[in-house]
């Protein structure tokens, strides 16, 4: 195990520079990470997950025009002062509890837009030579119970000082649209025990596919997958992929595949997004016994129709 990995993991870098272009128009001058899921923007569920797992400091990878983020993240001390002056106690401990105490943030620049995996290595300074996690903020994650996938994750990345890749399978027909990955032959299917990851491929066509275990979002690097993400040449889309980057340290460093036990969500997209509205409204503690009522209404309005 590495020294970086036997001191725990409690860095996180969230890449937040895209354009958001598959949630137009919504996102011409919204950051997509900014749209609410309920009354929360889903780049404050994604940070509360990453706090749960034990994450003490978020680095954001961000862009010129998503200055929204750092402003969500900070004390707003002004809208601070009405909410206590009209008493509303709850609404004033949801804006400063954003981030809770002892959790801090830092921002650095993406300053063109080369792909995940150049958005990673910008924060490689303030990762400082330590382990660390990635969260992609459009991916949205449901657990049930009190051990969710990322702690887990950063619990064997201790444990092995392997890297970690959440995986879920996916019907061939769909993993066109994702990265997967190949397992050891003697390892197969036992991926949600940490099998040792031998390929990974970006998008590739469903009968060049490794296999149909796609990668979720949420990742647990040791500090040396910068040289190979610095080593990055454009890949799919012109872009300089992070698939290629752990393909490349797939020579150097054991990766593991790890079976993801969560709901996820694509909120990258426009229908992903609404379907993580329902799922988390249904749950929201104000709002779910309405939303209940409102879609079986709505939907025996259309059985009658």
């Amino acid at each position: 195990m590495s020294l970086a990995a036997s001191a725990g993991v409690e860095i996180a870098v969230i890449p937040v520079a895209g354009l958001g272009t598959r949630m137009l128009p919504a996102s011409k001058a919204i950051p997509k990470e900014m749209l609410p899921i309920m009354d929360k923007p889903m780049i404050q569920m994604v940070a509360e997950e990453a706090v749960r797992a034990g994450i003490r400091h978020i680095i954001f990878v961000t862009h010129m025009a998503k200055t929204a983020i750092e402003n969500h993240f900070d004390r707003n001390p002004e809208l601070e002062d009405v909410l206590a002056e009209k008493g509303k106690q709850a609404l004033l401990q949801s804006v400063k509890d954003v981030l809770p105490a002892g959790v801090t943030f830092s921002a650095v620049r993406q300053g063109a837009a080369l792909g995940l995996g150049h958005a990673i290595a910008c924060a490689r300074a303030l990762v400082d030579g330590r382990s660390f996690a990635v969260l992609l903020p459009d991916v949205l994650i449901d657990c049930s119970g009190e051990d969710e996938d990322l702690g887990r994750m950063i619990r064997r990345h201790l444990e092995t000082g392997a890297g970690q890749i959440m995986v879920t399978p996916v019907p061939r027909e769909r993993v066109q649209d994702y990265g997967t990955v190949a397992l050891s032959r003697e390892e197969e299917g036992d991926e949600d025990d940490g099998a040792l990851i031998t390929g990974i491929v970006e998008k590739a066509p469903a009968a060049e596919a490794p296999s149909n275990l796609a990668v979720v979002g949420r990742y647990v690097f040791s500090a040396q997958i910068f040289p190979a993400l610095e080593a990055l040449e454009p890949g799919v889309g012109g872009e300089m992929q992070l698939t290629d980057a752990i393909a490349r340290q797939l020579q150097d460093e054991p990766l593991h595949a790890y079976l993801m036990q969560g709901q996820t969500f694509d909120c990258g997209s426009k229908l992903g997004w609404l379907e993580a509205n329902l799922h988390f409204g249904l749950k929201h503690p104000e709002c779910g016994k309405g939303l209940h009522a409102l879609m079986a209404r709505l939907c025996g309005e259309n059985d009658a129709s």
